[in-house]
């Protein structure tokens, strides 16, 4: 029997980047001596009043079809949240509640382009945006942001890989893997690029909670027809099961992602859509919350991984995450995860699932608990002498 070509475009290696992380934590579920730092899932408590919000929500019986946009309430404290984020005044017409913010880029994607388009990316990127992108037929063009250059964009080479068919551009800041944040310049070369080329740019904002002072430059505010902004409460409120995303774009926009959403998720739960707007109410003590908490363990893991034979950090601005150069060990990226849990039961993800410009690196979640980092790293040092 056949399958759609469709299997084919959402498959490969981003996917594949996450076998190691699956066997890792079936592992520790069975209660093996494995250490899993493949995943941004921090063992952070999601705050109480958003647990005794959605409890008390489903008791009253909150478990009936919620409109495909989002709850109105739920949509105005978007709204007023972005206003404060990016400095771009809107309403509840230009945001729709999604699950999770894999769902809005998905639903953006959708919107965007379609076979024989061509959307740009930055590489290094999160491993689902290729099939995220491809899934609507167009074509994922990578651009490059070197190690060389600390990650960070190449404007002349985000030019040239403008076509006649090029619809849009997608970027996280700050980034995944890199934690990179983008600066206020670099932004307004990238606005001017889509300005004169009419690209669309979905800029995909899902730890600028965790960023200093819980904000990152943006372009919503001076391209407000062309921006489309996703956001998440998975990191920023330690509340990744809870699937609450959403996207912030121009009215139109929002319309045609209504009309996709509703084919596809038909509303989020009542009960969760409540409790998120409890914690967009207290998101400024939240997001300190979890900031300080990366922040101390970003110093702690940057501090046990000096001075380790064959490896270098890439430290980041934001973010849950350290990439770690292994080209010295000899070893290839994908030879370094698969030996490190073999050998050491640590599991870490391979940098070729991000991109190009991350083969022989390795990304390493720092948000966990203090005494995990430190055997975790004292393991990796083990590992590291051995090679």
């Amino acid at each position: 029997m056949k399958f759609s070509s469709l299997v084919n475009r959402v498959a490969g290696h981003g996917a594949d980047a996450w076998r190691t992380h699956y066997a890792a934590v079936a592992a520790r579920d069975r209660g093996e001596d494995v250490i899993v730092l493949s995943v941004g899932d921090p063992d952070l408590a999601t705050p109480a009043p958003v647990v005794e919000t959605a409890v008390e929500r489903l008791r009253a019986g909150d478990s009936r079809y919620t409109p495909a946009r989002g709850r109105l309430a739920l949509r105005e404290a978007i709204a007023a949240k972005h206003a404060s984020r990016c400095g771009q005044a809107v309403d509840a017409d230009h945001v729709i509640v999604l699950s999770g913010a894999q769902n809005a880029l998905f639903v953006a994607s959708l919107c965007l382009a379609g076979p024989g388009d061509e959307v740009l990316a930055f590489d290094p990127m999160y491993p689902t945006y290729p099939a995220t992108i491809e899934v609507s037929g167009a074509r994922m063009v990578r651009v490059r942001q070197p190690a060389a250059r600390g990650f960070r964009p190449d404007l002349d080479a985000l030019s040239a890989a403008i076509t006649p068919r090029t619809r849009a551009l997608f970027f996280a800041s700050p980034g995944n893997p890199s934690g990179v944040i983008l600066t206020a310049g670099e932004l307004a070369g990238i606005g001017e690029i889509a300005r004169r080329h009419d690209l669309w740019i979905v800029a995909d904002e899902v730890y600028a909670g965790l960023a200093p002072d819980g904000r990152v430059p943006s372009l919503a505010a001076s391209l407000p027809q062309q921006v489309v902004t996703i956001g998440s409460l998975s990191k920023t409120h330690s509340m990744p099961g809870w699937r609450a995303g959403w996207m912030v774009a121009p009215a139109s926009m929002v319309q045609h992602a209504e009309d996709v959403a509703m084919s596809m998720l038909f509303g989020l739960p009542g009960f969760i859509q409540d409790a998120a707007v409890t914690a967009l109410g207290i998101a400024p003590q939240s997001e300190q919350r979890v900031r300080e908490y990366c922040a101390s363990r970003a110093r702690l893991m940057a501090q046990e991984l000096q001075g380790i034979p064959g490896i270098r950090i890439h430290a980041p601005q934001a973010g849950m995450f350290m990439l770690v150069d292994v080209r010295d060990t000899g070893l290839s990226s994908d030879q370094f995860v698969t030996g490190l849990y073999r050998q050491q039961r640590i599991s870490a993800m391979d940098g070729r699932a991000f991109g190009e410009e991350t083969q022989g690196f390795v990304r390493l979640c720092f948000a966990t608990d203090e005494s995990l980092i430190i055997e975790a790293c004292r393991r990796l040092r083990q590992f590291c002498a051995s090679c």
